[in-house]
């Protein structure tokens, strides 16, 4: 039914499948380290406690938004409130998962089996069901910005 193909072959073919799912992860993360990298110059003029606060993903009040960028990166969604005392930025970062939900029925399978006597075909139907998921989006923590520093972090309790 399939053309046969040359192990050698294979093994190329996956390799190259292997190869390019590791250059598309790699591409797609931003990290502590790239962020960093991006900010260097605002990196390199902290302290060495604050240096290590960001390398491990913390934040305090009083940081600034490059330094909450550098810990945490780019949030999912940026708001703005503007009151009578000004004008209010607050970063949202979130959660994602998927929660299954359980199984559905989604039609039929047919098959058909020759009966040895008859040599007649006897045709038979099966459910087929599939595992239902739902993309669940929690949020995980909010920093509140006035004046570009921070003024308040928000975090679940779980």
């Amino acid at each position: 039914m399939f053309p046969k193909v040359p192990c050698f072959m294979l093994s190329r073919i996956f390799l190259f499948a292997a190869l390019l799912t590791l250059v598309l992860a790699m591409t797609g993360c931003s990290t502590i380290d790239s962020r960093i990298r991006e900010k260097s110059a605002v990196f390199a003029a902290l302290d060495a406690p604050t240096q290590d606060k960001i390398r491990l993903g913390r934040i305090e009040v009083g940081f600034s938004t490059d330094l909450v960028y550098m810990s945490h990166g780019a949030p999912d969604e940026r708001l703005t409130t503007t009151s009578a005392t000004g004008t209010d930025e607050t970063w949202i970062y979130n959660s994602y998962r998927q929660e299954y939900l359980g199984s559905a029925l989604v039609g039929y399978r047919r098959y058909v089996v020759i009966d040895p006597k008859t040599r007649q075909p006897i045709v038979y139907f099966e459910p087929v069901y599939d595992s239902i998921y739902r993309e669940r989006v929690e949020e995980r923590i909010r920093i509140i910005f006035k004046g570009g520093k921070v003024e308040a972090i928000e975090q679940v309790k779980r």
